[in-house]
């Protein structure tokens, strides 16, 4: 059974290099283990997610991931065979739902695991605070600490077989996007749209997507907005985004297409927006400064009078937004092996404009992950 992440390798083995991180963030912590519980960190630590567990909060997994053991997990009993199947040497523990606390469970898991005060690392900015009461009296010997910065600076560095599905997600993605732009015209509807995207994103292979955004006219100035049945007209930008999804992995590309021939005042936006594009990929590599490159943009901007936001780009993997940011607040030193959304917008009424690549950092400078969809000039939507 094998990942495209290569996260959940053949035979259903996880991917040593996520775990060998996973336990260094540990170890550097004095910690026994760690316990990641979101539906994004266990697809991190284990390259699968449980079908239920990003709808269901009561629905508990955990995944431990000990220093000098293998991993083990903590399932519903529905799941119990989906998992196996996927991960058929890990080991599960199984509770019933309806009958079982799944921290008591959980921290039987975590008693069992050596003999006398143990210090845990745990992802408590997911778990809720009613379950994190029950966990400790379960687990009496155990005391916890927050996992959570150190799972996250873990993600940023992405494993060469990350790399590789998400080189091929985007690229399904961008090619989706483009596809389903050029299958419309005036007169058709912002649902005709995300119906293009719905089947070609899953006719291109990935498993689902998060966040589609369809905003024309009017509504293209509006932020994270979904579809709805407004009549594409002579004039209109459409902003087009979506992410697709495969093994818990994200993949963001937007596009923006003008219905007929752009106005002068589109065109001149829009260079702007791509020569800030190319601008941040020309700075982007292995020592960068996040916040250099964000005051670089800023001042193309500025000196346009456009208005913008706090960030230019973001990390992005089982989580749409990651560190490092390149914005306004805080300052990351770009390193090799991050992946990162960058997105050049502009959000005026009537007049939202957005481009957003996926690239990969390198020693030397950046990959362009999203290379399907020419961005020189504005996308044209027949008249």
């Amino acid at each position: 059974m094998e990942s495209y992440y290569g996260v959940v390798s053949k035979g259903g083995r996880v991917n040593e290099q996520v775990i060998t991180r996973l336990r260094k963030v540990a170890s550097d912590q004095g910690w026994s283990a760690i316990v990641v519980l979101s539906p994004e960190n266990v697809a991190y630590a284990t390259g699968f997610v449980v079908p239920s567990h990003p709808l269901m909060r009561w629905r508990h997994v955990a995944c431990v991931v000990p220093v000098d053991d293998e991993p083990t997990m903590v399932v519903v009993d529905m799941e119990t065979k989906t998992v196996a199947d996927h991960l058929p040497n890990v080991s599960l523990h199984t509770y019933n739902e309806f009958t079982d606390d799944p921290m008591r469970l959980l921290g039987e898991v975590l008693e069992a695991g050596g003999s006398g005060s143990r210090s845990i690392g745990i992802e408590l900015s997911y778990l809720p605070a009613g379950d994190m009461t029950r966990l400790t009296e379960y687990a009496p010997n155990v005391s916890f600490a927050p996992c959570d910065d150190g799972v996250a600076d873990a993600r940023t560095i992405k494993t060469a077989a990350e790399i590789d599905g998400l080189r091929h997600l985007t690229q399904l993605t961008d090619a989706t996007i483009l596809s389903a732009l050029q299958s419309v015209r005036a007169g058709m509807t912002e649902m005709d749209i995300a119906a293009q995207l719905t089947r070609g994103i899953f006719e291109r292979g990935a498993d689902t997507f998060k966040l589609m955004i369809v905003a024309s006219g009017e509504r293209s100035g509006y932020p994270n907005v979904g579809p709805t049945d407004r009549v594409l007209q002579v004039g209109d930008l459409i902003r087009v985004e979506i992410f697709g999804v495969i093994a818990g992995y994200h993949a963001g590309v937007c596009r923006t297409a003008v219905v007929g021939e752009p106005t002068p005042e589109q065109e001149r936006v829009w260079s702007v927006i791509i020569e800030c594009r190319n601008l941040i990929l020309r700075e982007i590599r292995q020592g960068a400064s996040a916040a250099a490159v964000y005051r670089l943009f800023s001042e193309v901007f500025d000196a346009a009078g456009l208005p913008r936001i706090n960030f230019v780009g973001h990390g992005i993997g089982v989580f749409l937004h990651e560190e490092p940011y390149l914005g306004r607040y805080g300052d990351s030193e770009l390193k090799a092996g991050m992946v990162l959304g960058v997105e050049p917008l502009v959000y005026a009424p009537g007049q939202g404009m957005q481009n957003k690549d996926m690239v990969l950092v390198t020693d030397s400078g950046c990959e362009l992950l999203s290379d399907v969809t020419p961005v020189d000039e504005l996308l044209r939507v027949p008249a």
